[in-house]
This record gives C-alpha cells, structure tokens and sequence, in this order.
C-alpha cells in the first residue's frame, strides 16, 4: 500500500526482500534479493534510491547505521528506530519525556519476577524487548508459579524480557501520527481497536470517547512521536482507563494496521502522507470524509492458498472496500487483507464492513474468524 501511494506520486519503488513471493512485486520498478539485515545488501538498495524507508522495524541497527554512514538518506533514521525497537528503551524514553505509561522494571532472570511484583503488583505482563508484535511478546502472570513458563515461551534471559503493570484499560486506542522533515506534524483521528487473540481486529473511527479524552490522546501521541525523533507517520497505541487516564502503550515507526482506513476514510492517507514525509513534501489533510468509518482485518483461517472464497458476496455489499494483500499462504491469524466501509454512524459503518469480512475466507479451516 505504500508502494501504491508512492507510485501514485511518480516514483520509482525499489524493493529488498528475502524472497520474490511478496505483495509489491507488482508495483515495484526493481527487486533486490536479500537480507534486510545484510548492511551488503541494504547499501545496494540505497545506491538506487534517493530516500530509504522501512515497512517493519525489525532490520538489524548495525545494518541501519551502515546506510547512514555511507552518506545515505534514511527515514526514519537509524537513531529514531534505535529508540524504538527496544521496547524496554523505547519506554525509558518515553518516561524522560514525561509521556504517561504503566510502570515499568527491567529483568534479567526468573527470579526477578517476583521481586518486581512487589512493586506492581500481580498480574503482570512480561514482554520481549525485541521482536515482538500483535501480542505474539507478551505474557502475563497472576502468580509466581506462571513465571517460568512464560519466561521459557517468551525465549528468556539477560537483557531479552522487561515487566510492565497489568493495564485494567476500558478501552485500546490508537492514533497515526505524522511528522515531516521540517517538523510540521499532521494527526489522524483518535480511533478504537478492537484486538482478540491478540491481533488487531475491528478499528473504529473516530473513537467513541468525549472531546477531552481524544484531545489528549491525539496529544501523547504526538509527544510520543516527537520524543523519538520521528520521520513519516508512526502508529501509537494507548490504553484508556476507567478513570479517563490516556497512557502510552507502544510506539510503531511505521504505517499502521490502525490507519488502513484513511485510504478510503481521510483525504490524504497514512501511506500517501508517508510517503510526503520522507520525500520533504508537503504533508496532505488528515481530515475525515465521512461521519464514521469501520476497518475490519481479514484474518486467515488456517492454512491454505492466500486467494479468498467468498470474494463475490462481499462484493455485493454496497460501500464496503475490499482490500486483498496478495499473499501467497494463509496461515491462522495471519493479516490477509482488510475491509473498510464508512457510514453516517459508528453502528451503520460496522454493519457494513463486518458483514463482508464474515463473507470472505482464508485458508482451509472450518472454524470462523470470529
């Protein structure tokens, strides 16, 4: 989809994956072959680029720096993600900025679980420094007897896990941030998301919440991109408290599952403005079209081919927009595509998208994806 917003602009997209079988092999005007992590490879891409940038955040920093150094342009910069792939630094950063977040400890071993649960409290959540994402680096405990389990699941051990205070949220919010090399920052709406089993299902916008407490979510996450120095747009996702607390959850310096509806819903969407950004273009508007607006993920099944059933009756849902990644495989859970309608209320919206959601499988499992 970012490829799509860049070509859209005239630009030339050239690509490094692993392996040929990836979405924008369509779009792109050139592929390279190889590791993300191989500083080789990434300066072979930069060499043909005028501005790199990342669809993930799990790209060796040794890697990152290289680009950098070999004179480079890079956005977000290799400092920028260094503040961020860390979750544990991510949140040390944060704290310094002030940003509200739960608390926080480090952990080296097992045996530190319990001494830090004195201070927050039981349950916790211990989560992977690195490499986690959609829930897949979390767990919580409600008791010292879970902890070794969880350690061993999480692939524990020094400078790998860190605890965090249970978050009792009524709801998850999010918000995609934007932020220019000139500094200017444009904000999408605050929205609500909907996760089970861990994995983004259901994004709302804007989110049901009163005026003060989208204010001040749009607020943090903005510090929280300005915080880390950020360049394109981020995604931030925030708990909200039953007392109207906005607390930072983390920080993705990337676009985002949570803004897949600005393609249809905003004037500009988190992919086009993106792609503004890191080119030093004027960023677009990041104002609303329509009075609501409904994502739903298209989540696999279980394993099977990446092509859908069901695609002809989704189809026939009026003001339902359908987007199929082009995915070779589908696995359980695995993000497949999306559906995004708009409707004059949150409920009419919903109703729409979820209906050609339900219309629509991957893989060869029986079971729904609900």
């Amino acid at each position: 989809m970012t490829a799509q917003a860049a070509t859209q602009l005239g630009c030339e997209v050239v690509v490094l994956e692993r392996a040929a079988d990836f979405p924008a092999h369509a779009l792109d005007t050139r592929w390279i072959q190889g590791d993300w992590d191989d500083p080789v490879k990434l300066l072979e891409l930069a060499r043909e680029v005028d501005v790199v940038t990342l669809e993930n955040e799990f790209v060796a920093p040794s890697a990152l720096r290289a680009v950098e150094d070999a004179g480079h342009v890079l956005r977000p910069s290799a400092v920028t993600l260094s503040l961020v792939q860390d979750k544990l630094v991510q949140k040390r950063e944060f704290a310094a900025h002030g940003l509200p977040l739960p608390a926080f400890e480090e952990l080296d071993a097992p045996g530190d679980v319990a001494r830090v649960a004195q201070r927050l409290g039981w349950p916790l959540v211990l989560k992977r420094r690195t490499l986690g994402y959609d829930g897949k680096g979390n767990a919580t405990v409600r008791s010292a007897d879970e902890v070794d389990a969880a350690w061993k699941r999480l692939g524990g051990g020094p400078a790998r896990i860190y605890a965090e205070a249970f978050c009792p949220f009524v709801l998850e919010l999010a918000a995609i941030v934007v932020r220019g090399i000139d500094g200017a920052v444009r904000e999408y709406p605050v929205v609500e998301t909907e996760n089970r089993e861990h994995v983004c299902r259901i994004v709302r916008a804007p989110a049901p919440v009163d005026g003060r407490v989208a204010i001040e979510a749009a607020r943090i996450a903005r510090a929280a991109v300005e915080a880390v120095r950020g360049i394109g747009a981020f995604g931030v996702e925030m708990f909200l408290t039953a007392d109207g607390t906005v607390l930072v959850n983390e920080i993705a310096p990337r676009v985002h599952n949570t803004g897949h509806y600005t393609i249809e819903a905003c004037a500009t969407s988190q992919f086009e403005n993106h792609v503004r950004a890191v080119l030093g273009l004027p960023l677009g508007s990041t104002a609303l079209r329509t009075d609501a607006a409904c994502m739903v993920n298209l989540l696999g099944a279980g394993p099977g081919p990446g092509t859908p059933s069901g695609l002809d009756s989704a189809l026939r849902i009026d003001g339902a927009s359908i987007h199929v990644y082009g995915k070779s495989t589908s696995t359980r859970g695995r993000k497949m595509g999306h559906v995004t309608a708009l409707g004059a209320t949150l409920a009419e919206a919903e109703a729409r998208a979820t209906a050609a959601a339900d219309a629509i499988r991957f893989g060869d499992s029986e079971e729904t994806r609900r």
